[in-house]
């Protein structure tokens, strides 16, 4: 089993206690299970999920709410959108031209 992944599920365990997720423990914890795991590997995932609710992050995976922004936010780009591929059509047009060795006159 990778570090990282031990580590994951240590980190699993502790939230699912309620308990707040710190280097010690989860080594506490890894060290429980027989599970040998380089002391920077704890240290970062207690420093990266400091402060973070780690239950709402998992019942967020996926979620249909980022959808609705997202709808949002490319219906206000859409019309610079279709003047960027008109842009890109013409000068692909004018491209193409040069690249036959055609030359208007």
């Amino acid at each position: 089993m990778s570090a990282e992944l031990a580590t994951s599920y240590a980190a699993l365990i502790l939230t699912d206690d309620n308990v707040e997720i710190t280097s010690d423990k989860l080594q506490t914890l890894l060290k429980a299970a027989n599970v040998e795991v380089e002391s920077i590997w704890t240290s970062l995932f207690a420093k990266a999920l400091q402060g973070k609710d780690v239950e709402a992050m998992l019942s967020n995976v996926g979620a249909a709410g980022a959808a609705p922004a997202a709808g949002a936010v490319a219906a206000a780009g859409a019309p610079a959108a279709a003047e960027k591929a008109e842009e890109k059509k013409e000068e692909a047009k004018e491209e193409s031209d040069d690249d036959m060795g055609f030359v208007e006159c």
